[in-house]
């Protein structure tokens, strides 16, 4: 299945809202007061935000004021058009040659956001495009993180470091590192414990983390990504505000997209913070998760009116 597809369905639900609205807008040389209240409702849905909502409706009826010839089939050229000045330069990119060796990515999040999966599905991911890579079950609170991992590690064929519940998790980071860097390994991909971002506690355990990783390598992590659950809508914002003032995030990756209508959340994050988009949760197999991508995520929610072609 080629990107476009999976971005199609695994964004299917919001798109489906979307779509349903401005398809009954459609051909309409004029909007009226319901017709904005539907375009808002649906945006609403799939938790584009307020501010993201306001621009897109402004916008739409400022253009349809300007322009006689304007009609309801044009209104999601505008959306889109919107969208994408929203979220320019949000495009994570990794350089072709890591920064390090190993060049770290530590994974953090609340409980639940899926970052375990994720840890595994990015290393199946790497080691596809012909990485060598190190996995770190630092995930040392929650008893069946690192068998779960594990699991993962021993389906998709990847090296993992683990150590035994309720160990240091800074101590598995070290040994990890250790590893990795013994072994000339590209990547070394943490997976650390969920955590809620109140507990100072917990949040400390980050920090000491990243300092037994700096004592290694002084730019390590070298990257620190918010795995947010995508079924969370805007709340996935209050969670990137408060990691990023603790932690400094420099990255996101939304997970569990396929399950909801709430894509629209990661447009409000990257406007907040500009966090850039590094992956996408499209479904269960590892190889949907998916590098983020501006043109295929507008494709799937707000596709042209013509015929969509995989790619």
């Amino acid at each position: 299945m080629g990107l476009f597809s999976k971005f199609k369905k695994g964004l299917s639900k919001g798109s489906a809202l979307l779509q349903g609205a401005f398809d009954r807008v459609s051909g309409r040389s004029s909007l009226s007061e319901d017709d904005f209240l539907d375009l808002e409702e649906a945006f609403y849905a799939c938790d584009f935000g307020p501010d993201t909502t306001e621009e897109i409706l402004s916008e739409i009826q400022t253009t349809f004021k300007k322009d006689k010839e304007f009609r309801g089939d044009d209104a999601r050229k505008v959306a889109r058009a919107v969208l994408r000045k929203a979220l320019a330069n949000s495009e994570g990119k990794l350089d072709e040659t890591p920064a390090g060796k190993p060049e770290v990515i530590c994974l953090i999040g609340v409980n639940g956001s899926g970052k375990t999966t994720t840890c595994a599905k990015l290393g199946n991911l790497f080691s596809e495009a012909g990485k060598s890579l190190t996995l770190g079950a630092c995930d040392t609170f929650r008893a069946a993180a690192t068998e779960q991992l594990k699991s993962w590690a021993n389906r998709l064929d990847l090296e993992i470091v683990s150590g035994h519940h309720g160990g240091d998790a800074a101590a598995v980071a070290f040994d990890a590192y250790s590893s990795a860097q013994a072994k000339g390994r590209d990547y070394l991909l943490l997976d650390t414990a969920g955590r809620l971002h109140v507990k100072d506690h917990l949040m400390e355990e980050l920090a000491k983390l990243r300092r037994v990783l700096q004592n290694r390598d002084p730019e390590s992590p070298h990257h620190s990504w918010l795995v947010v659950d995508g079924s969370t809508g805007t709340n996935g914002l209050s969670q990137a505000k408060l990691f990023h003032e603790k932690f400094g995030l420099t990255g996101l990756v939304v997970t569990k997209l396929d399950g909801t209508s709430k894509g629209g959340a990661l447009v409000s994050i990257y406007r907040e913070l500009k966090i850039p988009v590094y992956f996408l949760g499209l479904g269960e197999q590892p190889d949907d998760l998916q590098p983020f991508s501006i043109d295929a995520y507008l494709d799937s929610l707000l596709p042209d009116l013509v015929e969509s072609v995989d790619r």
